[in-house]
């Protein structure tokens, strides 16, 4: 970034013609008084010396004309997204408002500007380096999620957003900064492809491939492309003697149309490499041969399958190379007929037989659907998609969880079912029959319990395949649970799926809480939150969620919670002090660059003689009599004991090191703790019987509560104990260690 910015002699020649080609193809779109405030508000922002080059020193102005040229020549946009691309330098460095933009353009323009400065302020808010992989994937998480945030609010913000990605990897090919070179060109494989083939851009799809491979595999971009132009005169002639017979063919029969042969891309043809595991020369369907129908709408099919008739009487095709997506579209619109045929020399053609309105929408994918508002619109399989995208950002609890379903929503097979009623549904491949249901309805999904496929009854895990027939069987008793998340592929589903999980659990809560309180004033025990919560803990749980659904599904006893409840609550009157606290000033902060406490005068003293000290045990990490700990001042100005591993403590450490306090233990172990051991092992026969023995035999170790659960000939179990030192702790763990069978015992 420089101090002062100048536009040099050959980049106010490239703006100058540049923008004169903009005005001429967007002319006819633009509101009187726009290309004077436009032309205007250039000169200002270009003059006021408030703009700078970016990361690879690149000319801001020059880049929004080159991006608002690409998105009208290869998308199809038009006024109201080429004047915010124009703007969007001037919004960046404050020259211009969003809602100055939207007073003087209308409000269209301001809402893409919102959108392009979101994302802008995002990624400058975020840098990430070549030296933190970890940092780059996570943080890709949530720019994809604010990214598509922006995108549901308008379509036109991703199609800009795409169309920049693509001007940019243009003109860095020589920039010196490699390392941010690879990170753009890891981005725009990652993300930035992937969206534009859903969105139908599949030009620029490949474009950006293409690119990213260049800057990320320099070698194998450059050996694909110099066997193409070595290939490119033999080639060539293949194409115009395979497709001459074919012309001749179509003329007879009054068609009107034109053919083009187009080589795969570098990319499609690396990937066919490795998958294959072939050398350049083992790649046989290098190139495809598009036949363009120009024909009214109401003929574009009968045109194609007459195309496709002749094509196939004069060349043997591949069946199962078939792709027809002209009686049923793809999702963003794309309509073709593919097929494969063996031509001259035995050598396998691919044949795209489309319609010229069919190409557009193949060349600008979702954009050209607006010119062509009302063909196709039916059945929304785009904005269904959308929606399915809104639902799926809103339930998501993290930007990595919204990329990963996005992700899969990506994948270009699809499966074509039929409801009784014969309506045709598309689903991605890999759906389950509990995708249907949810797709029918939250309350059908949420009821279902399987399903008949062609009049056989099966699961809802079941896969559907194109061509089934399928009936959803529901249930009353039927709910739905965690575990679905992983059986459901759409992001509809899950969405819909976490929702219901969401609304049961808050109902089972609701009525667990109130069955608590009224047991616990049957037995007139003050029930206290903070401790409620340890409670849960010690009953093996993590989540309040899983304790509140036990209780519901009886799987844990109100009385075992009341009985553990009691139990630590008399524990608490051993371990607390219950005078009035002073003032954390009197004790010397720890030093916590080493790991050991050090060694002075200044130190809490932890024993129940301890008086004028408001102290508590932390329930994070549960110390016991002979552990590392250090004492941590509370804002209500009491104290709690933290062992020095806690998992709490690095964090305490760097934010509130002025409130941390040495402290030791006093005397010998005289309380009562409660610890709970995590153990995993095989799960042989008297296992269990074997570790509780171990514990009983010490009469000085009391088991309190055992949690056993065996899965795939392994068993994971919980043990809470009582014991009164650290020294009586590490020597079971060693005995339990020593028991066949057993893998790993530790402390939680």
């Amino acid at each position: 970034m420089t101090d002062h910015f100048e536009f040099t002699t050959e980049e106010r020649e490239q703006a100058l013609l540049l923008y004169a080609e903009l005005k001429e193809k967007i002319a006819t779109t633009l509101e009187d008084g726009d290309e004077d405030k436009l032309r205007r508000h250039l000169h200002i922002v270009i003059e006021s010396n408030q703009i700078h080059r970016d990361t690879f020193g690149l000319n801001p102005i020059v880049s929004s004309l080159q991006t608002a040229l690409l998105v009208v020549d290869e998308i199809g946009l038009r006024r109201d997204a080429v004047i915010a691309i124009m703007l969007n330098p001037g919004v960046e460095c404050g020259m211009l408002t969003i809602n100055e933009a939207a007073a003087d353009y209308g409000m269209a323009v301001g809402r893409i500007l919102h959108g392009l400065h979101h994302i802008q302020e995002l990624y400058q808010r975020n840098p990430v380096s070549e030296s933190d992989r970890s940092t780059f994937v996570r943080q890709q998480g949530e720019n994809f999620r604010n990214l598509l945030l922006s995108f549901a609010e308008d379509m036109r913000v991703i199609l800009i957003m795409i169309a920049d990605r693509v001007n940019l990897m243009r003109q860095i090919k020589d920039t010196p900064d490699k390392e941010q070179q690879m990170l753009i060109s890891e981005e725009a494989a990652y993300l930035y492809a992937p969206l534009a083939h859903k969105l139908g851009l599949y030009k620029l799809k490949s474009e950006l491939e293409d690119l990213s491979l260049k800057y990320l595999e320099h070698d194998a971009y450059y050996h694909i492309k110099e066997k193409l132009n070595a290939t490119k005169q033999a080639r060539d002639t293949y194409i115009k003697n395979f497709i001459g017979p074919i012309e001749q063919k179509l003329k007879e029969a009054g068609l009107t149309f034109h053919m083009k042969g187009r080589t795969k891309s570098i990319h499609s043809i690396w990937q066919k490499m490795k998958k294959q595991k072939c050398p350049f020369e083992g790649v046989y369907d290098l190139f495809a041969i598009r036949i363009i129908i120009d024909c009214p709408k109401e003929k574009e099919k009968q045109q194609c399958w007459q195309t496709f008739a002749i094509i196939t009487d004069m060349y043997t095709s591949n069946p199962k190379r078939m792709r027809d997506w002209l009686t049923v579209p793809k999702s963003n619109g794309y309509e073709s007929l593919h097929i494969t045929v063996l031509g001259p020399e035995n050598k396998w053609v691919e044949v795209q037989i489309r319609t010229e309105r069919m190409d557009e929408v193949a060349e600008r994918g979702v954009a050209a659907h607006w010119r062509y508002k009302g063909i196709k619109a039916e059945g929304g399989g785009m904005d269904e998609w959308l929606n399915g995208i809104r639902q799926m950002l809103e339930n998501a609890d993290d930007g990595m969880e919204a990329m990963d379903s996005f992700r899969n929503e990506l994948k270009d097979e699809e499966v074509y079912v039929f409801t009784p009623k014969g309506d045709l549904m598309r689903f991605p491949a890999g759906a389950t029959v509990l995708d249907m249901a949810y797709h029918i309805h939250s309350k059908v999904g949420s009821a279902c319990t399987g399903a008949r496929i062609n009049n056989k009854v099966v699961t809802f895990r079941q896969e559907l395949h194109s061509g089934d027939q399928v009936e959803i069987i529901t249930s009353s008793t039927q709910y739905p649970k965690q575990e679905w998340l992983n059986i459901v592929k759409t992001s509809r589903a899950k969405a819909k799926i976490r929702l219901a999980i969401k609304e049961t659990q808050q109902k089972e809560a609701l009525m667990v809480k109130e069955t608590l309180e009224r047991k616990f004033k049957n037995r007139k025990i003050e029930q206290d939150e903070s401790l409620m919560m340890r409670t849960m803990k010690k009953l093996g749980y993590k989540e309040a969620s899983d304790f509140y659904r036990d209780i519901a599904h009886d799987t844990l006893d109100v009385q075992t919670v009341i009985d553990k409840y009691v139990e630590l609550q008399q524990s608490d009157k051993v371990v607390t002090g219950d005078n009035i606290a002073r003032s954390a000033e009197e004790f010397v902060l720890e030093d916590f660059a080493g790991q050991k406490p050090m060694q002075n005068d200044d130190v809490l003293v932890i024993g129940q003689d301890l008086k004028g000290v408001d102290y508590q045990l932390a329930h994070c990490c549960n110390p016991i009599y002979g552990d590392q700990v250090f004492g941590f001042v509370t804002v209500s100005g009491g104290i709690k004991i933290h062992r020095y591993d806690c998992p709490n403590a690095p964090e305490m450490r760097r934010r509130f090191g002025y409130r941390i306090v040495r402290a030791k233990w006093s005397g010998k172990g005289s309380s009562q703790y409660a610890i709970t051991l995590r153990v995993i092992g095989n799960d042989d026969l008297g296992i269990v019987n074997n570790l509780t023995s171990i514990i009983s035999k010490d009469e000085k170790l009391v088991l309190r509560n055992i949690n056993i659960d065996s899965n795939d000939g392994l068993f994971r179990g919980t043990l809470t104990i009582m014991l009164n030192d650290n020294t009586r702790l590490e020597a079971l763990i060693k005995k339990l260690r020593t028991v066949k069978g057993v893998k790993q015992v530790e402390r939680i």
